[in-house]
């Protein structure tokens, strides 16, 4: 079962190194500005994510709103991660109350 996460506290784990946090949302809005070290995740990694990370990792799962996240959430958890979560709010909260937080690939 996964659990849901708000920006700040999320801030206070990237600031400590504690956690893996993946980006659901297409392609051209994470590479427009995403979460600082968030990798994007889609279903065509899917599978390699699941094999090559660390299950006992912290996860959050992050999209546009906080909806779609919620289903990705369950099925990492579901997959044997232990410690997963859902972003709150979503990428649209966080670029909001977290913009030092946030990175774009040009």
């Amino acid at each position: 079962m996964f659990k849901h996460i708000n920006a700040q506290d999320l801030a206070d784990k990237l600031k400590n190194g504690d956690v893996t946090v993946v980006d659901i949302r297409d392609q051209n809005s994470y590479f427009s500005g995403h979460i600082t070290s968030a990798k994007p995740l889609d279903n065509s990694n899917v599978a390699d994510f699941i094999a090559n990370t660390d299950h006992e990792q912290t996860v959050v799962v992050c999209c546009y709103h906080g909806n779609s996240s919620q289903g990705a959430a369950q099925y990492l958890a579901e997959q044997g991660f232990k410690d997963v979560y859902s972003l709150d709010g979503g990428f649209e909260v966080w670029k909001v109350v977290q913009p030092d937080w946030i990175e774009a690939n040009v």
